[in-house]
């Protein structure tokens, strides 16, 4: 197998900027919660668009994938990965912590300690690709916090495509939220967890289904706010005062998601290129 360099922006890496992936626009809500957070930081953001969804492949892809992103945005000489996709969290988080020296963080630990957290009852819904749900890595991470926390798991593998079809205030998308959450609302959850990046952006519709007396995790915000605290204690922040801009690469160029990100968002891109990235090959995968 041929791996990317682990090379980082090495020390007094301040002012290097955070890279961030995901498989699609997902990713997009942790970076605006970045930019409302940590305005003073640079951001590269690797789309893998030409692989979106990675909920339906195998772990071995997914793994794949998440080498060659991290290995894309360590070229551009980031301070820190964020992989701002739950399916390359659940599967691929300890697998580049070992191929790489810079700092890497998921979604997952900080959504489920938030949940943790917010929960009265101690009954937890989570929502998340089928690899997501499959992987366990949600119920794990919340029971690892607190056994007595009854985690109930849904994948909602329909709320991606309609995210990128930027269909996030629609009939269509009422009704499948609905056909997804009636089951959780009726075993009495009182925490959501959105265990997926692109679900935040379908967060009006869910709420307008849940009501107010169900608590909503966004790991969107809970990642940008574990950030926030790793760059911290790491000694790695940017300078104050900086205008931090926004870098944005994706591996196949979209105008739905450019329209996703500037209109849903209120996002402006710094600049937008193409950045096909060179393939690897894992044990037991077929070149």
């Amino acid at each position: 197998m041929s791996e990317p360099s682990s090379d980082s922006a090495g020390p007094g890496a301040g002012g290097a900027p955070i890279g961030v992936f995901d498989s699609g626009v997902g990713g997009l809500t942790v970076v605006s919660a970045l930019r409302r957070l940590l305005p003073s930081e640079d951001i590269f953001y690797l789309g893998d668009t030409a692989r979106v969804p990675y909920g339906g492949k195998s772990p071995l892809a997914v793994e794949r994938y998440s080498i060659e992103n991290s290995g894309a945005l360590l070229a551009e000489k980031v301070k820190m990965i964020v992989v701002a996709c739950n399916t390359a969290s659940a599967i691929a988080v300890p697998r580049l912590r070992e191929l790489f020296n810079t700092p890497v963080l998921g979604v997952i630990e900080p959504g489920a300690a938030t949940a943790v957290r917010t929960t009265r009852n101690g009954k937890v819904g989570v929502i998340g690709t089928r690899a997501t749900i499959n992987s366990h890595a949600y119920e794990h991470a919340i029971r690892d916090l607190d056994p007595a926390i009854h985690v109930t798991p849904r994948a909602c593998p329909v709320f991606v495509p309609l995210v990128e079809e930027n269909w996030l205030d629609d009939p269509i998308t009422d009704l499948v939220v609905a056909r997804y959450l009636t089951p959780m609302i009726a075993i009495g959850i009182d925490t959501l967890v959105l265990g997926c990046t692109h679900y935040p952006l379908l967060r009006g519709a869910i709420e307008k289904f849940t009501g107010a007396g169900i608590n909503v995790v966004d790991s969107a915000q809970t990642c940008a706010e574990a950030v926030r605290e790793l760059l911290r204690t790491e000694d790695l922040a940017a300078p104050d005062g900086h205008r931090g801009n926004l870098r944005v690469a994706l591996t196949d160029v979209g105008e739905r998601f450019l329209k996703v990100a500037v209109n849903a968002l209120g996002l402006t891109l710094d600049s937008v290129e193409h950045h096909p990235l060179q393939k690897i090959v894992l044990a037991g995968e077929e070149s």
